[in-house]
């Protein structure tokens, strides 16, 4: 009998449960474009709370929420301050460049977080024919540096500087949720002081679809235009909004069952001549093979009904999330020392 296949290669692939499709299938619906739908108020009144800001904005992707945002804060011929391996830099087709006209500032660092040193230091001499940074974009947690969460005093600080120099501060906190549970602090207290943040259902919280966007109500008011020109104007919206809120209800506080996982996965890769791993602080491994390449590593894995990521020729991916159980982590521990004898 064939197993089942075990796919870490995100939190994406995640499906709605049984009990999230019934909440999708008795959802009250009206039409969004004109406001008028019950459950996806009640979900964009939840989310600002959630978040500390005054407003919220459903958007079908994180992608479209991060751009959102940029295009917001920004004029064409700006630049945004990033670190070099976020998500907007590198996973989002260069859309700051493409709608906003903006161009990154991607600044370097070991585990996915800058300081407010490194962006003053690389702050250029304020002169007509240079650029200037009229945005700041943080990653919580940060996808490619393994689900690293950003010290909430070195966000404050970075926050505090931008202030002063009147710079907005936008948080992709895509996996935001992650990083609370693991911190084992309210989502809120990680971005309220953020002028905008996005966070997204449809990782490990396990909703089919959706983002949300928050920040003050002008802000958001802005935001619905650009979301409509972006083609994200929607009609009856109430059917994802009901697994959005089946998500936070029932899905949140078992993300420490993820980071769990990906503690003991991690743990047997460490043990592995070939290979170097970081533990990982929420539910992303990334790993260095030393002695295989990452093409045949995955290769190999997938023979016993295992699917991962390739990051790099000698660097791959595994995501623990909701579909991947304790008796799935232990099945590919032994699959993974199976490849390496």
């Amino acid at each position: 009998m064939n197993r089942k296949l075990i796919d870490f290669r995100s939190d994406t692939v995640t499906r709605p449960t049984p009990a999230m499709r019934r909440a999708m299938a008795e959802a009250e619906v009206g039409d969004d474009f004109f406001g008028e739908d019950p459950t996806m108020n009640k979900l964009q009144e939840r989310c600002a709370e959630l978040t500390g800001h005054e407003a919220a904005l459903f958007m079908p992707t994180g992608s479209m929420g991060n751009e959102v945002a940029i295009n917001i804060h920004t004029m064409p011929g700006n630049e945004v301050i990033m670190e070099e391996d976020s998500h907007p830099n590198n996973y989002e087709l260069s859309g700051m460049a493409t709608f906003s006209g903006v161009l990154a500032r991607a600044i370097p660092s070991e585990h996915g977080w800058i300081t407010a040193e490194q962006i003053q230091s690389s702050m250029r001499p304020k002169a007509y024919y240079l650029p200037r940074p009229t945005l700041v974009v943080l990653e919580n947690t940060h996808n490619m540096k393994g689900g690293t969460i950003y010290p909430q005093p070195e966000a404050e600080r970075i926050i505090h500087w931008a202030r002063s120099e009147k710079i907005p501060v936008h948080l992709d906190g895509a996996r935001i949720f992650n990083a609370a549970v693991a911190l084992d602090k309210p989502v809120k207290e990680l971005t309220r002081n953020f002028d905008s943040v996005m966070f997204t259902f449809s990782k490990g919280l396990g909703a089919p679809v959706g983002s949300m966007l928050a920040g003050k109500s002008e802000f958001i008011e802005k935001a619905r235009i650009a979301r409509k020109r972006l083609g994200g104007g929607m009609r009856q919206t109430g059917i994802l909004a009901a697994a959005c809120l089946y998500a936070l209800d029932h899905h949140v506080e078992r993300l420490a069952e993820d980071h769990a996982n990906a503690k003991k996965l991690a743990s047997a890769l460490a043990n592995l001549d070939g290979v170097r791993v970081t533990p990982p602080e929420t539910n992303i491994i990334i790993f260095e093979l030393t002695q295989m390449p990452a093409p045949e590593f995955i290769k190999r894995l997938k023979e016993e009904n295992i699917l991962a990521v390739i990051i790099s020729q000698s660097k791959a991916r595994m995501v623990t999330h909701l579909d991947v159980s304790v008796r799935d982590v232990e099945y590919s521990i032994k699959a993974i020392q199976k490849i390496f004898q």
